[in-house]
């Protein structure tokens, strides 16, 4: 009689039951919610010609006018103000890939750093006048990142999709 592991049962995550499916996909509706915010503020960017300016109603030259004496950091501000249409064009693309990579789970903490360092810069820039503080949107999407930043895309992704193919045969490390 041999005595062993029977390979043919063993699964990586036995299911225990709803509440460890519930924790394992946890952030997955944040990983959807964003990726698609993010994918959608991007393309609106990119397709809204009053905002791809330097100046006029609605474009990124006069938004950024508007909040510079307000900022947390106006030195950031003046630096996209030198070219306010590049600067637009690369937080849109930024935005865009941010939102792929997230909605993907391609490279997923580097997507989400991405994210939350968009965040975070619009938040010292545009938001940072909301009075109360809770009223600027943009500190909530930096907050929102957090938890992706630290956990990545572990499932229903890409990531996880290579993280399998790079284990040897049988499963174990």
């Amino acid at each position: 009689m041999t005595h062993g592991i029977r390979t043919d049962t063993h699964t990586a995550y036995p299911n225990r039951g709803w509440r460890d499916t519930a924790t394992r996909y946890a952030l997955l509706p944040l990983r959807v919610f964003l990726g698609v915010t993010f994918i959608y503020a991007g393309l609106d960017k990119l397709t809204d010609s009053a905002f791809m300016k330097s100046g006029g109603a609605g474009s990124i030259g006069d938004t950024m006018r508007a909040a510079r004496d307000s900022a947390a950091i106006p030195a950031l501000v003046d630096l996209a103000l030198k070219n306010p249409v590049g600067f637009g064009s690369a937080i849109a693309l930024g935005e865009l890939a941010v939102g792929i990579g997230t909605l993907l789970g391609l490279l997923g903490r580097l997507a989400a750093l991405g994210g939350a360092l968009i965040s975070l810069s619009l938040w010292l820039t545009v938001s940072w006048a909301s009075t109360p503080y809770y009223y600027g949107n943009d500190l909530a999407y930096l907050m929102a990142w957090l938890p992706l930043v630290l956990a990545g895309a572990p499932y229903l992704s890409l990531d996880a999709v290579w993280q399998r193919r790079r284990q040897p045969a049988g499963g174990y490390r």
